[in-house]
């Protein structure tokens, strides 16, 4: 080793020197024997035996044990699943915490983030999938034309929105998890276009269009033990295809004319319908009422004519008399009269006021 020390890593120096002649020796290189020796000692103070041969080996295996047994410690973050590996293989699934697996190469830990919203666009994409701002950039014709249950053609797009739920089936049961979703989301919006009719799609039938095609996805992907919650599907667009569009919007026109028509129309009857019905309740209640008075009054003469015949029953003159003065009252109760005694005799004077007369008559 002191030969070693006393040579240089190169060789010897140019013109066969010790290392003392013309040239400058290089940087003399560590002596590995006295680091060990000093490694050793250092740790035989601490150690009860004094200076044991094999006892520094077992103490660097019994910690090196630790260590290795206290590297399955790991902690899973709430926002993550922790994933069990043995051997490569899928063992379970741990929930956030502080949680121990055999160290490695035993068992392995993945821990994917299971509450970050991913998102797929169907029928269109993004400015956004493109690394730019958000907006869209164009329609995929062949993903967003459906057939409708009418035989209508319409053109819609969708974005579904999916979370890990099962760590351990996200990561192993599915090769493509974006793929499969995509897949699944055209798959039943196009079973749900083709059970409705178009104007439900492009006016308030979205939100039932939406709900169904979202537990079609889920059921695909439960089918698939993808391991995958889809939690929304969002229309961004439904229109016919491009090419009719602006003979759909005359037709909407139209319609929304007709239906303005009709309200108009039915305002109208609404206005109508209860006067009638009014005056046709007015008119029944005055008959009800005339109807009452006439039977009354038929009643009442009736009753009155029995009273007078008892009476006269029972005496015919004064009863006759009677009923003649009630007459005359009656009759000439609103002429004006002039009297004459049949007994003045020739006291009278032949002469008739007739202006007065007629006046008084007036």
């Amino acid at each position: 080793m002191s030969d070693f020390k006393n040579q240089s890593p190169w060789g010897s120096p140019p013109g066969g020197g010790n290392g003392n002649g013309g040239f400058r020796r290089g940087p003399t290189p560590p002596d590995i024997d006295e680091i060990i020796k000093k490694i050793q000692k250092t740790i035989n103070k601490f150690l009860p035996g004094g200076k044991g041969g094999s006892r520094p080996i077992i103490v660097g295996l019994v910690i090196l044990a630790v260590v290795w047994t206290l590297s399955g410690l790991y902690r899973v973050l709430p926002d993550e699943q922790g994933v069990v590996l043995r051997f490569g293989k899928f063992v379970n699934t741990t929930q956030p915490g502080l949680n121990y697996h055999f160290p490695y190469p035993v068992e392995t830990v993945l821990t994917p983030k299971v509450t970050k919203v991913n998102r797929i666009d169907i029928g269109f994409r993004s400015e956004r999938d493109s690394g730019f701002s958000s907006g869209v950039v164009a329609d995929v014709a062949e993903e967003s034309l459906m057939l409708t249950g009418d035989e209508n053609i319409v053109n819609i797009d969708f974005s579904v929105f999916w979370v890990i739920k099962d760590a351990g089936k996200f990561l192993f049961k599915i090769q493509d998890p974006q793929g499969t979703v995509k897949a699944a989301a055209e798959t039943a919006m196009r079973e749900v276009i083709a059970k409705s009719r178009i104007q439900p799609i492009l006016t308030e039938g979205r939100s039932v269009i939406e709900t169904e095609t979202q537990e079609i996805i889920q059921n695909i992907l439960d089918e698939y033990n993808s391991g995958i919650q889809v939690t929304q599907v969002q229309t961004q667009k439904a229109d016919p295809p491009d090419q009719v569009i602006d003979a759909f919007r005359d037709v909407q026109a139209a319609r929304a004319d007709m239906e303005r028509s009709k309200n108009e129309a039915q305002a109208y009857a609404n206005d109508v319908i209860p006067r009638a019905r009014g005056e046709a309740q007015k008119i029944l209640q005055a008959a009800e009422a005339y109807k009452k008075e006439v039977v009354a009054k038929a009643e009442g003469e009736a009753s009155r004519f029995v009273s007078i015949y008892t009476e006269y029953a029972k005496a015919k003159k004064v009863t006759q008399e009677r009923m003649f003065l009630e007459t005359m009252e009656k009759v000439l109760a609103d002429i004006n009269k002039i009297i004459i005694d049949q007994n003045s005799g020739s006291g009278v004077v032949p002469y008739l006021p007739l202006k007065e007369l007629n006046t008084g008559t007036n």
